[in-house]
């Protein structure tokens, strides 16, 4: 099948009121391959790929780690103020200077590792999609550079805050953080479609395929070792999955009302958003401002957003050379505003 071929097929189960136009433009527009839609109970697709398909979630990882460290904290096993030397002694460079809230909130100043040349899951790494790595080898790289700026003093979205917070994780619990993940949100909540692959380079099935552009040539990027991500975006899901895990977490299910109220203490972070303990606050055209987190890993992107009792999570397929932010934007309008 031909790319023009392939963008044309296109599936949509919805109700009317659902913005299936909107969702369709992602595809019309040229950005994006595939996408697809849950808006509370109603979900749609465009493009070749069914609603319930998987895909890769990237950085919304993030708000999965920082619900496990909330829950540390509910229990006394940590505190966000304390400096995180306290629980990973000698393993962060000026690590009685940062804490665990600075961490969590991308206001440590620590170097971003994935901002090296062949250190990111956002660009075509050839043959070294498949390597394995360990954490200590991407704080290794991190902490060869020194850091934006001392704690404290501005923001600056660093992945490896996220390695980091995973490692405080297996160091408190004597687990893993996967496992951890797991047996706190997972299988409490029933999210049997939400996975961490570790070395696993493939998805579950039903998913859409990624696509990147190398040499000119549109090429398959599905497949890769996410553990360059590791607890800063390695996990897999499906927009039903991600509704559910927002709803408890906004709802505290997941953490008490206290520690959800720390988790939403946003500080200025970039003209799209404000940052606070795994959670992104955007402001939309309209004035209104969801919750929730977006997350890039290559072939995929995903926003998983809440306001009142609305949950939306959208997950579409960028394609080399398109831009889909004006179609993206389109559809959160329709949900939130319209």
């Amino acid at each position: 099948m031909n790319l023009t071929a392939f963008l044309a097929s296109t599936v949509l189960a919805v109700s009317p009121t659902f913005p299936a136009a909107q969702l369709q433009q992602i595809v019309d527009s040229g950005g994006a391959s595939t996408a697809v839609l849950r808006v509370d109970a109603q979900s749609g697709a465009a493009g070749p790929v069914t609603p319930n398909a998987y895909f890769r979630i990237g950085s919304v990882t993030k708000t999965f780690v920082a619900t496990v460290v909330l829950q540390l904290v509910d229990e006394q096993r940590v505190r966000l103020d304390d400096p995180i030397a306290r629980y990973l002694p000698g393993v962060v460079p000026d690590g009685e200077r940062i804490t665990v809230r600075q961490v969590l909130d991308h206001t440590s100043g620590i170097y971003d590792y994935a901002h090296d040349p062949g250190w990111s899951t956002n660009r075509w790494r050839g043959a070294d999609r498949f390597r394995h790595y360990e954490p200590s080898q991407l704080l290794e790289v991190a902490f060869s550079h020194p850091p934006y700026f001392p704690p404290g003093t501005g923001w600056h979205y660093s992945n490896t805050n996220y390695i980091v917070a995973g490692l405080l994780i297996e160091r408190v619990t004597g687990r893993s953080y996967g496992a951890e993940i797991s047996r706190r949100i997972l299988r409490p909540l029933r999210l049997t479609q939400t996975s961490l692959p570790g070395d696993r380079p493939g998805l579950p099935s039903p998913h859409a395929p990624g696509y990147t552009s190398v040499d000119g040539k549109l090429v398959d990027a599905t497949l890769m070792n996410p553990s360059l991500d590791w607890a800063a975006g390695e996990m897999i899901s499906t927009t039903a999955d991600l509704n559910r895990f927002f709803d408890a977490l906004f709802a505290a299910r997941l953490t008490s009302k206290a520690a959800l109220a720390e988790m939403r203490r946003y500080v200025p972070a970039t003209d799209l958003f404000e940052y606070g303990l795994g959670l992104q606050r955007f402001r939309l055209p309209c004035g209104t401002t969801v919750e929730g987190h977006s997350g890039q890993i290559l072939g995929y992107t995903t926003y998983s957003t809440h306001s009142g009792s609305t949950h939306a999570t959208l997950s579409y397929n960028p394609l080399p050379g398109g831009d889909a932010s004006s179609a993206v934007i389109g559809v959160f309008t329709a949900i939130y505003c319209d």
